[in-house]
């Protein structure tokens, strides 16, 4: 697993170079930071589909709550808050893929 690192976003508009901020994502999946204002950014350049699975390591009331799982469409973009409800042991979110070719990823923090 590969440790995302955060790229701030200026609340002053604009978006900060995705392309430099995104990295392949990796064949056993990554970790990111989350928190309030914090969110994935996922790009799909693959000419099929492909599942995103942030962990949800919780419980409520002795239930597991859902991991989050979304599917991203063939030559499109999504994107996944990371709500501080998916901090696991490490403090960081864990994030794993139904397959990685040509999947992007990026950690966004909206800036002050």
């Amino acid at each position: 697993m590969a440790a995302l690192a955060v790229t701030s976003v200026p609340v002053n508009g604009g978006l900060p170079d995705l392309a430099g901020a995104a990295v392949a994502a990796a064949a056993l999946g990554d970790t990111a930071p989350c928190g309030p204002g914090r969110f994935l950014f996922v790009r799909n350049a693959d000419s099929g589909s492909h599942t995103v699975t942030v962990a949800t390591p919780g419980t409520v009331s002795g239930l597991a709550i859902p991991d989050v799982a979304v599917a991203v469409a063939a030559g499109k973009s999504a994107v996944v808050p990371l709500a501080p409800v998916f901090r696991g042991a490490s403090g960081r979110a864990a994030v794993t893929y139904d397959a990685v070719t040509s999947v992007t990823v990026a950690v966004l923090e909206l800036g002050q």
